[in-house]
């Protein structure tokens, strides 16, 4: 039975999409992952079992300072799930709580200030014992100097307040990612607390052009290789790692060496997350996975590259993103300006010639991938004004209306309709 109505994720809830007369919806979902019943007792029994280390209480031991990272605003991870539970372990080894900081790794995103950051850590309690800092990618004095990676000569700096740590934990999110293949893991550490040559080099078109540089790829990657890298210049570190289901539910949590801990949760998501179809579709309706991926236009590009696998060539993808923020940083509003000025060829000609990536052009960049497959239309409630004109995507009001014309241009009733936007990954698999 098809439904009439489907609700996309959007902004802190949902946009309900009424199908045109004739659609023949398909809702491409995650497979089902059975939510973890008790999510503190989960990440204790991770701290005390961890993959290819010693229980995190252990660790502890002789350490005279602890860093702990945590993803900015953009990602919703359960940071009061696990961040108390660490820091009171840490305590309880004999750590002083004033050489235990927690860090904010915004990559070369703006910082988590206010009443921000008291929502990123999620417990007050955290906020009153620790230090808790933002990363400042563009801050000199903030990072230490650790060389160059043989494979590709990146240029490795680091936020010092992690390098320096006896103790490193990275934490995150694990879902897929349109460049790193997935997110979480090593991808806190660099970009999240890389100085800004370092992100600039991983973003630039050497990398981001290359064929194996997709979401779900960690084989031959060359942003994945370089952060494994970064990771090996850097020494002893440690994560834990997360996954959620749409829910937003605890579903994995995994600790102990990075790269293996990493590993375990790509593994346990991996063939839940990617959804294969016998047919590519004329018409694609998706998400940018609401609230907080949907914040800015700058982030909501991740869920127009995602679904490219099963958008027929010359296909309509149309995207619903709330852009509640608005538009994202002065540098990306730049790098649409020159997209929307000189056309896509033009744009990823100036590109190619730099080893160092203009600041957040990168995601404009991206943008290019969908608009060589088809036509993107965007439909927000979140941008007005200039800002529509320099999304260079076509811009609607009404979903329904915007549905029955792809249908009309192609001739076609089949419609993918993914709620969850980046967070699955449609795959054609003929």
């Amino acid at each position: 039975m098809q439904d009439e109505t489907i609700a996309l994720s959007y902004g802190h809830g949902h946009l309900t999409v009424r199908m045109p007369k004739g659609a023949e919806p398909t809702v491409i979902r995650k497979q089902q992952l059975p939510k973890i019943g008790n999510p503190k007792a989960a990440v204790m029994e991770a701290l005390e079992n961890p993959i290819a280390s010693s229980p995190l209480s252990q660790l502890v031991k002789g350490r005279n300072s602890a860093c702990i990272l945590i993803c900015d605003i953009t990602r919703p991870v359960p940071n009061h799930l696990f961040l108390r539970p660490m820091i009171e372990t840490m305590l309880a080894g004999g750590i002083l709580r004033e050489n235990i900081s927690v860090l904010v790794a915004t990559g070369l995103h703006r910082p988590n200030l206010g009443e921000e950051l008291a929502e990123l850590v999620g417990d007050p309690w955290v906020l009153e014992t620790v230090r808790v800092e933002n990363h400042y990618a563009r801050n000199e004095e903030d990072h230490i100097d650790l060389g160059f990676t043989p494979t590709r000569a990146t240029p490795v700096k680091l936020d010092k307040l992690f390098v320096e740590a006896d103790l490193r934990i990275a934490t995150g999110l694990v879902e897929p990612h349109f460049m790193a293949g997935w997110s979480g893991g090593r991808k806190v550490i660099a970009p999240g607390v890389a100085h800004h040559e370092t992100i600039r080099t991983f973003h630039s078109a050497r990398f981001m052009e290359h064929p194996l540089a997709v979401q779900c790829n960690l084989i031959g990657n060359p942003l994945h290789e370089e952060q494994l890298e970064i990771v090996k210049l850097l020494g002893e570190v440690y994560a834990l790692n997360t996954v959620l289901d749409e829910e937003r539910d605890l579903v994995c949590v995994t600790f102990g060496e990075i790269i293996a801990s990493h590993a375990a949760a790509v593994e346990f998501v991996s063939e839940a997350t990617r959804i294969g179809l016998p047919r590519k579709y004329c018409t694609v309706v998706t998400s940018s996975a609401g609230y907080p991926l949907d914040k800015t236009y700058y982030q909501t590009i991740k869920g127009m590259v995602t679904p490219l696998d099963i958008l027929e060539p010359g296909g309509t993808l149309i995207m619903v993103s709330e852009c509640s923020e608005g538009f994202g940083s002065h540098e990306f509003r730049e790098a649409q300006a020159r997209l929307v000025e000189l056309g896509p060829e033009r744009f990823l000609a100036t590109l190619t010639a730099k080893s160092l990536a203009e600041i957040d052009e990168w995601q404009t960049e991206m943008q290019l991938k969908p608009m060589r497959v088809g036509r993107i239309e965007l439909y927000t409630t979140g941008l007005a004004g200039a800002d529509r004109e320099l999304t260079g995507v076509t811009m609607i009001a009404d979903l329904t209306n915007a549905i029955a014309s792809s249908m009309e241009r192609s001739g076609n009733r089949q419609v993918a309709v993914i709620p969850e936007g980046p967070y699955v990954i449609p795959q054609f698999s003929a």
